[in-house]
């Protein structure tokens, strides 16, 4: 069971205790992510990211890494379009130090300038790393393209000029604008006493920090569909085909689950069957929902030989026709049930997994989904509301297409014929 807290500054703290396990899994969630930078500060969300490692008034970089070693824990963080989050995982009889290391860089790092200065060669690898990864680099073009004009499309690591030229004043305004308690979720899961968990938490996370400035508002974005083909020299080309989808909070999740499951979810998955296991034109092919607060997309990833490229993404089309023309049967619907089903219990027996599903029922919904009422959901989808959504996602108005890799231009042009 999840329990709801709110502090008086405005910090929401959901919990759930697993007696069963040695573990604590802890999250410091922020609502602000790269589609909340304006122009001019891309990357700055993932760029506070980085530095908040970089040491604290109390603990050098090298003594942040050597103390959660000693704990035999787990420190990290991440940035998504939406969110930036600090995590910890550790034996319970840590939790206390643990939630004053977390607490410690979150609230005190120093963003000294010359770890800045030096962070910017490391962040400029990881962008040059990303380029390098023609599946990552791909994913990121396909998202510029899609939502061309809206900061959706922005990457998550920023661009280089706006890398390069990015200066310390920057990051701490931008940090002050958007790091409010009111925009903060801490999710905790494990084994913990709640009182002294609360107690500790409210000390570190529950005093008066942040400006009291407006809350993060969004815009949601314009899908622009179109044929993209970027030429590099690789081994394989590499397809990314979209379409609609649907936002977290939509009352169809659930269905698109489903529908994505059948499409290019798993190994029983159509695209899965017909190009890997039948025709063997792919190694990698698969489909994915990515959801955000107002919108989203769906999405089929393949990589092939540039020769069977063609051919490749005519499978993904007629496959995605062919949801459109003809019902899903009940067998191939209560399988894909069952593959959601099983997904979710077994990201049950995780800690850091249920601490994850804690944070973003509170981020997205403002209350705990139980298991109970997720599995009634799931049941609820019926082939009448995958057919009404194969219509609507799949609306060719809608359709867009990248591919990377050693393609002329024009090669994919037939399949549309």
């Amino acid at each position: 069971m999840v329990h709801k807290d709110v502090f008086d500054n405005g910090v929401r703290v959901v919990t759930e205790k697993m007696s069963s396990v040695r573990s604590v899994s802890i999250g410091v969630w922020v609502n602000v992510g790269s589609r909340d930078e304006e122009p001019g500060e891309e990357g700055f969300s993932h760029f506070i990211e980085h530095m908040v490692f970089k040491g604290t008034r109390r603990r050098s970089a090298e003594a942040i890494s050597r103390e959660i070693d000693g704990m035999g824990g787990e420190l990290n963080a991440f940035t998504s379009r939406e969110c930036t989050t600090f995590y910890a995982k550790m034996l319970d009889e840590s939790l206390e130090q643990g939630i004053d290391l977390l607490a410690d860089i979150f609230h005190h790092s120093l963003f000294d300038a010359k770890e800045l200065t030096k962070e910017k060669r490391v962040i400029l690898e990881e962008i040059r790393m990303v380029e390098d990864d023609p599946e990552d680099y791909l994913h990121d073009l396909h998202t510029k393209k899609v939502f061309r004009r809206h900061p959706l499309g922005r990457p998550i690591l920023g661009e280089v000029a706006t890398i390069t030229a990015l200066r310390r004043a920057q990051l701490l305004s931008y940090r002050s604008r958007y790091y409010r308690p009111t925009e903060v979720v801490i999710a905790v899961a494990g084994n913990f006493s709640h009182g002294r968990l609360l107690k500790r938490l409210s000390s570190a996370f529950g005093g008066e920090w942040g400006e009291p400035t407006p809350s993060v508002n969004r815009i949601p974005p314009v899908i622009e569909a179109g044929v993209y083909v970027r030429a590099k020299q690789l081994e394989q080309a590499h397809l990314c085909v979209g379409m609609k989808g649907v936002s977290h909070m939509d009352k169809d999740r659930y269905g698109v689950y489903a529908l994505n499951a059948i499409l290019g979810g798993g190994v029983s998955s159509r695209l899965f069957q017909e190009i890997r296991e039948k025709r063997g034109l792919a190694y990698a092919i698969y489909s994915s929902p990515q959801c955000f607060t107002d919108s989203g997309l769906f999405i089929v990833y393949a990589g092939a030989r540039a020769e069977m490229a063609p051919r490749v993404l005519g499978v993904v089309l007629t496959e995605v026709k062919r949801l459109k023309e003809s019902p899903v049967g009940r067998a191939e619907l209560e399988r894909a049930k069952n593959q959601l089903k099983g997904n979710l219990m077994l990201g049950l027996e995780s800690t850091s997994s249920r601490m994850s599903h804690a944070a973003k029922d509170e981020m997205h919904f403002g209350r705990a989904i139980s298991v109970k009422e997720t599995m009634a959901d799931i049941d609820k989808v019926s082939v009448d509301q995958l057919w009404r959504l194969s219509q609507d996602l799949f609306d060719e108005r809608y359709l867009s297409v990248t591919a990377l890799g050693p393609l002329k231009k024009g090669a994919l042009e037939g399949v549309f014929q």
